[in-house]
């Protein structure tokens, strides 16, 4: 692990400086791109929080009279000890397969910046009814603490800096693929842990060990997983004027001391896995167009056979501001290797380790392993403030000798369960409407028709998502 570090920073290091110092270390489903602002702007309401840079409301001048503007900056007396508070309060119902489900969420934070110390701290408290066998800790935790960390910032210039963090958070590397929030459900995932975050000039790099928190289904019972930790270095390159591109290289290594063999196509039980991730992406955009592209490869061990696995994702599309509605038009498609043999004492089938929830959109019947999917999408923009996405996903096996699974990486059906590799196809539709700067309603409809290899295994009934959201933010 150690040795792969150094290539990666010099393949960063590689690539001419094209832009301006970036500020400071955020994550990808907050923003895609750093931009220099020239009249402050209130920053965008992200899944993190923390990331929100609010110091700008030191100056009076900035205070607008938006209702919100009190709580988001409280002076503490100097000028650069002041307080941040917010709330997210999220309301969802889903409808399916003759059931309908509901769950509530209310995320309250606060955060403290005094000098170059600062503490954080974000609890959950959700609930939900009617799901399918009961609500488990991911859809109902109760009363807990989701986030409680501690970070300390050290100048080390005029374009560079280091802080150091500890404690309980959030975690968004990259595009998600690999450790995310996994917002989409009632309960999102943190982690406990360290990370050391620096800044220089066009360059960020952070490195971290992290272990998850295993949510419980009662208030106050969540705790740090005793079984896995992951940790590494993620680099970013910024490129462009305004940081409008980006290169990122990283090392993670994982560790799970009980890793399911199922869940790598192997016969049931349970192993020590040490599994290593080299990853490189490029992502960014130009005028109109913009893309993501990222390739994987994983090494290690599962219960003393050698890991051999990788996974390529691209996304890619076009925005049309001139035309009516300004359409934007993209296509996604991810690829994850699968296990060829169960029997050759090998194991080839990827491990997107703590990828994001809602994978492939408000319905992901399938998760990112022994998976091809290809994937267009519409987004148009009737009136302001509304979005109306429009989505097609098909779905193939990877390898005929693995299964199939889901998100979480449970195993869904066998790889002998059929003989088919197409696995089926999904339309989506998602309407959203910014009603104001913290409320958003979004509702959703989406139907899933399964493929040859899902016969084949008995799961032929067709799944139908009907889905309504509020979302309250500030």
């Amino acid at each position: 692990m150690r040795r792969c570090w150094p290539a990666l920073w010099a393949m960063l290091a590689a690539v001419p400086a094209q832009a301006q110092s970036p500020a400071d270390q955020s994550s990808d489903q907050d923003v895609l791109q750093r931009s220099v602002i020239e009249a402050w702007r209130p920053p965008t309401l992200t899944i993190t929080r923390y990331t929100e840079d609010w110091s700008a409301l030191a100056d009076p001048a900035k205070r607008t009279g938006r209702w919100t503007v009190p709580f988001k900056y409280i002076p503490l007396g100097e000028a650069d000890r002041w307080l941040s508070t917010g709330l997210e309060l999220r309301a969802r119902v889903e409808s399916g397969q003759g059931q309908t489900a509901s769950y509530w969420r209310a995320m309250p934070h606060a955060d403290l910046h005094w000098g170059r110390l600062r503490a954080f701290v974000q609890g959950v408290a959700n609930t939900a009814g009617g799901v399918a066998g009961g609500p488990g800790p991911v859809d109902r935790t109760g009363i807990d603490l989701l986030q409680a960390f501690v970070d300390y910032t050290v100048p080390l210039g005029t374009q560079a800096s280091l802080r150091l963090e500890g404690g309980r958070q959030l975690v968004s590397l990259g595009s998600e693929r690999l450790v995310g929030t996994r917002y989409g459900p009632n309960t999102p995932l943190p982690f406990d842990g360290t990370r050391a975050l620096l800044d220089v000039g066009p360059y960020t790099a952070s490195v971290f060990y992290l272990v998850p928190v295993v949510a419980g289904p009662r208030s106050l019972d969540d705790r740090r997983s005793r079984q896995k930790a992951l940790w590494g270095l993620y680099a970013t390159r910024w490129l462009g004027a305004g940081h409008k591109a980006r290169i990122d290289a990283y090392a993670m290594a994982y560790h799970d001391r009980a890793a399911s063999l199922q869940q790598a196509g192997l016969a049931g039980g349970t192993g020590e896995e040490r599994r290593t991730t080299l990853g490189l992406r490029a992502a960014g955009q130009a005028g109109r167009l913009y893309w993501d592209g990222e390739a994987m490869v994983q090494r290690g061990h599962l219960a003393g056979r050698a890991i051999r696995a990788w996974s390529v994702a691209l996304r890619a599309g076009r925005r049309f501001p001139a035309l009516p509605m300004q359409p934007d038009l993209s296509v996604h498609a991810d690829l994850a290797s699968g296990d060829k043999a169960p029997g050759d004492g090998r194991v080839q089938g990827f491990n997107p380790l703590f990828p994001k929830g809602k994978y492939f959109g408000e319905l992901s019947p399938l998760g990112p392993r022994n998976l091809i999917d290809v994937h267009p999408a519409l987004v148009l923009s009737p009136l302001a403030g509304v979005k109306l996405g429009l989505s097609a996903m098909a779905y193939w096996r990877h390898s005929r000798g693995d299964g199939v699974y889901d998100v979480p990486g449970r195993q869904l059906h066998a790889a002998g369960a059929g003989q088919g590799r197409f696995l089926g196809k999904q339309v989506e539709a998602v309407l959203s409407w910014q009603t104001t700067p913290e409320l958003t309603l979004t509702t959703s409809a989406s139907h899933f028709a399964p493929g040859a290899f899902l016969v084949q295994a008995g799961a032929a009934r067709p799944i139908d998502l009907f889905a309504g959201e509020a979302v309250f933010r500030f």
